[in-house]
């Protein structure tokens, strides 16, 4: 299936002519809607860019040669009715990207691939499409006879300076060859026509096959007729527009083609124009029809050829005017009375004359009694002859029909065969018609008479004035006076008409006017009886009137009564359910309100108990630490008590320190935890707040920004407070590692005094026992044991002050003595409460600041109903 990419139609917009992605191009007949026919392309064409038709100013808009862009850049100009291919311009190195044609046809304007921009002249490039074809001159001469001959020949015709290179310097008989053609130089020249044709080898060519090939007769036709083509006078003639003549010549000559039609009319009135007696003439549209009909898409070659045929085998046609030529017709009666005087006798006996056998053939160019072929072929022969070869074919004819005519008596039947077409071999008659241009005498042979042919002149066309001008001029005046007078007449007429209606219709008028008046009158009586009857039933309806006007306004003002009414309560119902409905938001607003307040509050007493259980739960870590502290200090006393067990205490007193640090560190890392898990929290719902916020109101944007900025500052300042309660553990751990070697040293210190106490203690007791024993018999031994154990008890208390203020001035501590038991106690529960103070000041600061914030925040922006929230730790 072929697929149209690109359309172009003729000016005339009959033909559609498309293409596509193939090398086949479609015409289409737009008023029949039918495929005319289809015209492949050469095989390099493969696609088809660019559909365009080439103007001409003489074909009437039917455009014969189209301009073809293929996908090889180059554009082939063609005919789309012969399919030949004209031209083409671009090439395979430069190729076209886009071209345009001249409005007149003249110019083509193509932009090449590299960028540059080409002007092409069509009649530059047309000039090889008018040259004569190469196997024209092939078929004229016999090659195998003479080829030495054709040779030379041919060079003679493109060039006469050719023969030249076949002399040589050793051979005369070349040379005298030579000299014979430059003697009939001047010979060969008359016979010599334009574009390389010979006026003597074409008619041996047309005696051979008696008619030129149809591919090349328009071409040969042209040459043979020397057309000038005038461009420039033949559109000064065009311009001048229809002659008077012929703007009634469809109603004369009815035809079905319209484009023939104007194609006629306007070669008539060319001709017209051209010169006058044309348009006076009444057998110059039966004369120029043939011609007309075959150059239809030229209307510049048909009225050159026209004009041609005029001036020279139209010759004294016109001296008789408005007679028929009476002496181009005795020329054909005398030729038929040379050679049949018998037919002519019998012609003249019933009284048929020249004008009834011969005329009929010569105004009408032998068009109405010979088929187009059999026009075709005598035309070839009259055009290649002299013009007086046309009045021997016209002689010719009536010769060869010499049978039939000496059959016919009446005058109808002579009018009948001369206007009709008759069984008759015109290649005979064309015979004949060359026998008696031969045979007949040189007195009566018409040559005698008729001048030779003569083609039109370059640039002006000849003045034609081979007629009786004051008669064309006296008819031309008649014509122009009738025309007047029928123009007068019309108008008077028309005026006359015009009277007679205004006068027809003034009666009319006036009749009417009459009739008006009388239907006025009695009208006007009947309107007086029916006013005052009118009158009376007026002044009733009015009294009736009135009392309905009182009832309607009554009526009316009760309605408005009412409505307004009406109208006061819709507007208290509007106002009590606008109340309504602004309570109603009100309340809405303060539940929401108070439901959010609500939750911030169980937030902050979630975030309250949260903090409290941490606290408690530190507290009871302070506890552990101190009943752990009590436990170790107890655990030394007893490991000193227990002096066999003091190396496993102490080792396993090392054991619980570093357990006690494990705890410390797990504790405080679930501190921390728990203080990271509130803050993700807390943000988490700031976060989801804010973000809330933000989707409800952007207006509150800058407000949350600041809380962000606060919260902000606030973790900032928690930061700050960990990282300070940071430094404050790291420094405790420092004093208990140096507080560890200070009890390492005072137990050393300890073990020593209690080693030399313990000594002394022993040797007292055993001087006491000595000394109990020794007063055993002594009435007062009981009182003296009793002063002996206070003694020593107070001793014992003197040797543990001993050491206390020992310890005092050396800075040691020791762990068997009570009053250490109670300084360590003492430091731990200040330390701790030192803790706790500064924890509670900074939990109390934060609540505040809290509180602070959630106030303003409540007081300058109400905050939105959350749904409930999910916490989850």
């Amino acid at each position: 299936m072929l697929h149209y990419k690109i359309f172009a139609t003729t000016r005339d917009g009959r033909v559609l002519v498309t293409g596509g992605k193939s090398n086949h191009l479609h015409l289409w007949c737009l008023e029949s809607k039918q495929l005319l026919r289809i015209i492949q392309m050469p095989t390099k064409v493969r696609a088809v860019r660019h559909l365009e038709f080439l103007p001409d100013s003489f074909d009437g808009g039917s455009n014969q040669v189209l301009g073809v862009l293929s996908q090889d850049n180059i554009m082939r100009f063609i005919n789309i009715q012969t399919c030949k291919h004209l031209f083409d311009i671009g090439n395979h190195e430069e190729g076209i990207s886009t071209a345009a044609i001249s409005p007149n046809g003249r110019y083509i304007a193509s932009v090449m691939q590299n960028g540059s921009l080409n002007i092409y002249s069509v009649q530059a490039l047309t000039q090889e499409v008018n040259k004569p074809p190469p196997p024209l001159v092939k078929v004229v001469e016999d090659l195998s006879k003479d080829k030495l001959r054709a040779s030379k020949l041919t060079m003679r015709v493109t060039s006469g300076r050719s023969e030249r290179p076949w002399k040589s310097r050793g051979s005369k008989t070349q040379t005298r060859v030579l000299k014979p053609q430059v003697n009939t130089s001047l010979e060969n020249k008359e016979n010599e026509l334009p574009d390389g044709l010979n006026k003597k080898r074409l008619q041996a060519l047309l005696k051979g096959f008696g008619e030129y090939p149809a591919k090349y007769r328009m071409f040969v036709w042209r040459a043979l007729l020397q057309l000038p083509e005038n461009h420039l006078a033949f559109s000064s003639l065009i311009d001048k527009g229809v002659h008077s003549a012929f703007v009634h010549l469809k109603d004369e000559y009815p035809m079905k083609s319209r484009k023939l039609l104007r194609v006629l009319q306007r070669t008539l009135s060319a001709l017209a124009h051209w010169s006058a007696i044309f348009g006076e003439t009444p057998y110059i549209p039966l004369l120029a029809f043939p011609f007309v009909k075959l150059f239809q898409n030229n209307q510049l070659i048909c009225f050159e050829v026209v004009a041609t045929v005029i001036v020279n085998w139209c010759q004294h046609w016109f001296e008789y005017f408005p007679n028929p030529p009476v002496n181009v017709l005795s020329m054909v009666e005398n030729i038929l009375a040379h050679h049949d005087k018998e037919l002519l006798q019998h012609l003249i006996n019933c009284n048929v004359t020249s004008q009834l056998y011969a005329w009929p053939l010569l105004e009408t160019l032998f068009s109405e009694i010979l088929t187009r072929e059999e026009w075709l072929k005598v035309f070839d022969n009259i055009f290649s002859n002299h013009p007086s070869y046309f009045l021997m074919m016209v002689a010719a004819y009536i010769v060869c029909s010499r049978a039939p005519l000496l059959h016919c008596n009446q005058t109808e039947d002579f009018e009948y065969f001369f206007h009709h077409r008759n069984n008759l071999d015109i290649n005979v008659v064309i015979k004949e018609a060359y026998h008696l241009m031969e045979a007949t005498p040189a007195d009566i042979h018409p040559q005698r008479m008729l001048d030779d042919f003569i083609p039109l002149t370059k640039g002006q066309y000849p003045v034609f004035n081979k007629y009786p001008r004051f008669i064309v001029d006296y008819q031309t005046q008649e014509r122009e006076r009738i025309r007047q007078d029928e123009v007068e007449y019309l108008r008077e007429r028309q005026l006359v008409h015009e009277i007679e209606a205004k006068a027809v219709q003034r009666k009319v008028e006036d009749e009417a006017w009459y009739r008006k008046q009388e239907l006025l009158h009695e009208a006007e009586e009947q309107r007086r009886k029916i006013l005052l009857q009118e009158e009376e039933k007026l002044a009733d309806q009015r009294q009736r009137l009135a009392a309905v006007k009182r009832e309607l306004k009554v009526k009316e003002l009760q309605l408005l009564d009412a409505a307004r009414r009406r109208f006061l309560k819709y507007q208290q119902d509007q106002r009590q359910m606008e109340l309504k409905r602004l309570d109603d938001e009100i309340a809405r607003k303060v539940s929401m309100r108070e439901r959010e307040t609500a939750a911030t509050v169980q937030d902050v007493e979630v975030r309250q108990m949260e903090l409290e259980s941490q606290r408690q739960l530190f507290e009871q870590q302070l506890v552990k630490d101190q009943e752990t502290v009590t436990q170790e200090v107890k655990g030394e006393i007893d490991a000193s008590r227990r002096r066999a067990d003091l190396e496993e205490h102490l080792v396993q007193r090392l054991i619980e320190v570093d357990r006690d640090e494990d705890r410390k560190a797990q504790v405080l890392a679930e501190e921390s935890l728990a203080k990271a898990d509130q803050k993700c929290i807390d943000t988490d719902w700031r976060i989801q707040a804010l973000y809330k916020q933000r989707c409800d109101d952007l207006d509150r944007e800058a407000h949350y920004e600041e809380i962000a900025k606060l919260l902000h500052d606030n973790r900032v300042k928690e930061a700050e407070l960990l990282k300070a309660m940071k430094e404050e553990e790291d420094k405790r751990w420092e004093e208990v590692t140096e507080k560890r070697a200070q009890l390492e040293a005072e137990q050393l210190a300890v073990a020593a005094l209690d080693a030399r106490r313990k000594q002394f203690l022993e040797d007292e007791m055993n001087d006491a026992i000595d000394l109990a024993e020794k007063l055993q018999c002594e009435d007062g031994y009981f009182e003296r044991l009793r002063d002996l154990k206070t003694g020593c008890v107070q001793q014992d208390l003197k040797f543990q002050q001993v050491p206390r203020e020992a310890q005092n001035k050396s800075g040691y501590v020791c762990l068997n003595d009570l009053s250490t038991e109670s300084s360590a106690h003492f430091s731990l529960d200040r330390r701790r409460e030192d803790l706790e103070c500064r924890e509670r000041e900074l939990m109390a600061e934060v609540r505040e600041l809290r509180q602070k914030l959630t106030s303003q925040a409540r007081a300058t922006y109400p905050l939105p109903h959350f749904p409930d929230t999910k916490w989850t730790t």
